[in-house]
């Protein structure tokens, strides 16, 4: 299985946005995975500076996407963007080892 977590242009423009709105060129965008949400797992997506040596750092088009190898172990092979349409603007992990979702867009299920 692909272990990489892919980065689209929309993501990685608008984290390139939120990373200038800081101020701070050395914050990448976490992607994490903690127990709860309506489906079992729920996604959080943050501006963090902190790297560990826990963390997988993926870089695409300027960014950088930092996930923990737990959470790693659940998102394998996604990828992250950003939409922006009429139902209003948020980040979202397409996640091929996700049995199922809801509506909300960030809780799933293995």
């Amino acid at each position: 299985m692909h272990s990489d977590i892919g980065i689209t242009a929309n993501a990685a423009k608008r984290i390139k946005e939120l990373v200038a709105l800081e101020g701070d060129d050395s914050l990448a965008m976490r992607v994490s995975v903690s127990s709860g949400g309506c489906s079992g797992f729920q996604l959080g997506f943050d501006l963090d500076r902190e790297i560990t040596s826990e963390d997988k750092v993926f870089e695409s088009e300027g960014v950088k996407v930092v996930v923990d190898e737990t959470s790693l172990e659940l998102v394998k092979g996604a990828e992250l963007d950003y939409v922006d349409n009429l139902v209003g603007s948020f980040f979202k992990l397409s996640n091929p080892n996700a049995s199922s979702s809801c509506g909300c867009g960030v809780s799933f299920s293995i």
